[in-house]
């Protein structure tokens, strides 16, 4: 090669620098969302997260006379998308068909069967599975799955599947940040209300946050250890528990990124469990011939 032909080629090489740097910063990035991407995006984004998908859990009730009705659904997947970001999952659409009958009351809830949920999460985890997402991590952004959901997962041992349910329900800190100004605070009060300062902040409306009593209204006589699934009315009939006024978005940016790191480590160890799967397995396996185990 002549002193020449190196120098045109070292001068031709330099002046691609920039522009390889400018096509490396200007790729598309790829979306957390699973209905953003295309089929082959999708791909990509299983083999990214090691077949490891976000189920963001909401509902649709009432939160007060001062929050909308998607408040759960809007929270669990402001903080999931957010999570994904910094450990990245594919984030599953919009899933709201979860366990509300106590607010069958109220203007504007969606509640669903008992059979529907259970069968409709089974057909939804399940095509997900066949999708390639053999870790699920559900993330609930609503208490009245609390019982629900643990149950799904516990039933995933009824029969064989190709991929692992796990639950997240975790909500907020058990301590630090700003403190709060309310004793009370179950359902619209003073931490959602933050939160949606937050993650949605066009749809809180404050000036209503006192137009209804949020009180507990301590009218069920039966003792503390016995259950009944009329408890929340018999207290909370406006389905409203706790005061939203004092919110304010220092409370809500606090518990919002603990919520996002949280989710965001509870997926990088989902994404690290090799045991969970492996024992699924064999607990299949063994569950065909039960007399062969040991006892």
């Amino acid at each position: 090669m002549t002193l020449r032909v190196f120098s045109v080629l070292l001068f031709a090489s330099v002046l691609s620098l920039p522009q390889l740097r400018a096509q490396t910063a200007n790729s598309p990035k790829l979306s957390v969302h699973w209905e953003e991407l295309t089929a082959s995006d999708f791909r990509e984004g299983l083999h990214r997260s090691q077949g490891t998908c976000l189920l963001p859990f909401g509902i649709i009730e009432k939160h007060g006379p001062h929050l909308p009705l998607g408040t759960d659904l809007l929270d669990v997947r402001y903080a999931a998308l957010h999570a994904a970001e910094q450990e990245y999952a594919v984030v599953f659409p919009e899933y709201y068909f979860g366990q509300i009958a106590e607010a069958k009351h109220e203007p504007g809830t969606m509640a669903y069967s008992r059979g529907l949920q259970l069968a409709l999460l089974q057909e939804t985890t399940d095509e997900m599975g066949r999708n390639g997402c053999k870790k699920i991590l559900i993330v609930n952004g609503h208490g009245g799955n609390n019982s629900l959901l643990p149950y799904f997962a516990q039933t995933q041992l009824d029969k064989p599947h190709d991929y692992v349910v796990y639950v997240f329900s975790d909500l907020e800190p058990d301590k630090g940040g700003p403190p709060k100004k309310t004793t009370m605070d179950m359902h619209a009060g003073e931490r959602e209300t933050s939160n949606m300062l937050i993650s949605r902040p066009d749809l809180v409306h404050m000036d209503r946050a006192n137009s209804e009593s949020g009180a507990d209204q301590a009218r069920q006589k039966v003792p503390e250890n016995i259950y009944t699934g009329i408890w929340w009315y018999t207290r909370f009939p406006f389905h409203y528990s706790g005061d939203g006024s004092p919110a304010n978005k220092e409370l809500g940016q606090f518990q919002m990124n603990w919520w996002i790191d949280a989710v965001a480590k509870a997926t990088k160890e989902v994404k690290a469990d090799d045991v969970s799967p492996k024992l699924q397995k064999e607990f299949y396996e063994k569950s065909t011939h039960p007399l062969d185990t040991q006892p």
